[in-house]
């Protein structure tokens, strides 16, 4: 349910972001954003500071979502809100591979894969 939460970008949490859009400018994307150290540049003046690297570097489906996100608005200006919304996404990805590796530590505490999964048969069936 969380992870349904944090997708749909309903959890409270995605309100706490991680993020901050920093710089003088005209809030455009004016070229192929870039991460580097912990910053997201948009154009030469404007970044989202603290953006942390597995977040950058997270893909769903074979796309990297953050950079993804950035690059279909390329040559558009950002509103508050499309600000407000990938800081969100940023949050709702730092979230959901936190609650992986929380996941993937059960798994391995019960067998690992596909062990943690296998069903137990009583001896009188």
């Amino acid at each position: 349910g969380e992870l349904v939460a944090l997708h749909l970008l309903e959890s409270p949490k995605v309100n706490n972001f991680i993020t901050t859009f920093t710089g003088k400018g005209d809030d455009s994307i004016t070229k192929k954003p870039i991460w580097k150290d912990s910053d997201v540049w948009i154009n030469s003046t404007q970044c989202f500071e603290g953006m942390p690297e597995a977040v950058w570097n997270f893909h769903i489906g074979g796309y990297q979502v953050c950079e993804r996100w950035l690059k279909y608005r390329k040559g558009r200006t950002l509103s508050k809100d499309d600000i407000a919304h990938y800081q969100k996404i940023v949050v709702a990805l730092s979230e959901t591979i936190r609650i992986m590796g929380v996941i993937d530590k059960v798994i391995e505490k019960h067998g690992g894969w596909p062990g943690a999964f296998a069903t137990v048969r009583r001896e009188s069936e």
